[in-house]
């Protein structure tokens, strides 16, 4: 019988040792007497600096008060509140980062103790995964709006560009046909504008292909070599030998890195250097585009990504939305951006890599 016990304990020692939860057991004096793998993992801290010490260490100071508060009336109550139920709150790693959390608590009596167990689950990826629906589900309607918007917009846009560059053809004077150039330019402008609204809130279809992303970066710079050498920029690439495969839909990612390029080229009024860089580390591929502009005010940094929001005199806004828009509907990809006031700006991209062509 005893041997049955051992094992019995042996398994669910195993079993409690290896799930994806953090277990926290404490006794009624708030000291802590378990702290599992996972535990280890979610909250940053070792066993050693927990275990034996006061639940204290790895809880904020309201959410010590809360729970010191909650065992208490347990204590004098056996009133369970809590206990059986589940609930969300959020929680802080050694290195002070803070997460969403959901936690259950049991109680167990043992020798004429109680012992309080908190079962912890990280629900970062999960909170992340709800916002990415919630956000589809509101690009989804605000897309069926802008297409029905733009589709009036876009004819009458037409004729009067197409009768604006006819009567510039047969004006007869400079003064009217400067007014009918700008009207042209205005409404070309217009249509732009139209189109990247389209890219930020259409729902986006990506055609998924194995592609080389440093032919990629090659023919990006060639198609901005001119502009850059007009400008007094000197465009820098620097990639590993060899391809590097990624799945992606090439034609987005292009549109993407162009607008990059575009913005770090618009940041440099002064010139300066360009640079494209590409790095494979393990299964993970980097693209970083740095520019040595002024960088982004600090009051402007958390506006960046805001449709509409600019700091150019002449812009509409949209294009960083829409690039990190591209980047983020793909698969596996990240998108984050550095920048430091009077040292420029750095966009990194990361994703995985592709298998190399002749590998199985």
């Amino acid at each position: 019988m005893k041997e049955r016990q051992l094992n019995e304990l042996s398994i669910l020692h195993g079993a409690v040792e290896n799930t994806n939860e953090a277990f926290i057991t404490i006794d009624q004096d708030h000291k802590v007497i378990f702290f599992n793998r996972a535990a280890e993992r979610i909250f940053g801290y070792s066993r050693g600096e927990v275990i034996g010490h006061d639940l204290d260490v790895i809880l904020g100071p309201r959410c010590s008060e809360n729970h010191r508060r909650a065992v208490s009336r347990y204590l004098e109550t056996r009133n369970p509140r809590l206990i059986g139920h589940e609930t969300d709150f959020v929680a802080f790693r050694k290195n002070g980062e803070s997460f969403p959390a959901s936690i259950s608590f049991s109680v167990a009596a043992i020798d004429g103790k109680l012992f309080f167990t908190g079962i912890l689950r990280d629900m970062t990826e999960t909170r992340q995964l709800e916002e990415r629906i919630q956000r589809s589900e509101r690009l989804a309607a605000l897309g069926q709006v802008v297409a029905e918007i733009s589709h009036e917009i876009r004819n009458p846009l037409a004729l009067i560009g197409g009768f604006s560059r006819q009567l510039a053809r047969t004006a007869q004077d400079e003064k009217t046909r400067s007014k009918l150039d700008i009207i042209t330019q205005e409404v070309g402008r217009l249509e732009n504008l139209l189109g990247e609204l389209r890219d930020l809130y259409a729902p986006m279809r990506l055609v998924i292909e194995k592609i080389d992303l440093n032919e990629l970066l090659r023919e990006i710079s060639s198609l901005a070599h001119e502009s850059c050498r007009k400008k007094g920029i000197r465009l820098s690439l620097d990639t590993e030998d060899g391809p590097v495969f990624v799945e992606g839909d090439r034609g987005r990612l292009k549109q993407a890195l162009l607008n990059l390029v575009k913005n770090g080229m618009e940041a440099m009024k002064k010139g300066g250097t360009l640079l494209m860089r590409s790095r494979v580390s393990g299964d993970r591929a980097e693209l970083a585009i740095s520019d040595e502009g002024p960088g982004i005010p600090e009051g402007a940094k958390e506006k960046i990504f805001n449709p509409f929001f600019t700091t150019k005199k002449q812009g509409t806004g949209l294009g960083l939305s829409v690039t990190k828009r591209i980047i983020e509907d793909h698969p596996g990809y990240s998108f984050t951006l550095a920048s430091q006031r009077g040292r420029g700006t750095t966009v990194r991209i990361t994703m995985g890599i592709s298998k190399r062509e002749g590998e199985s």
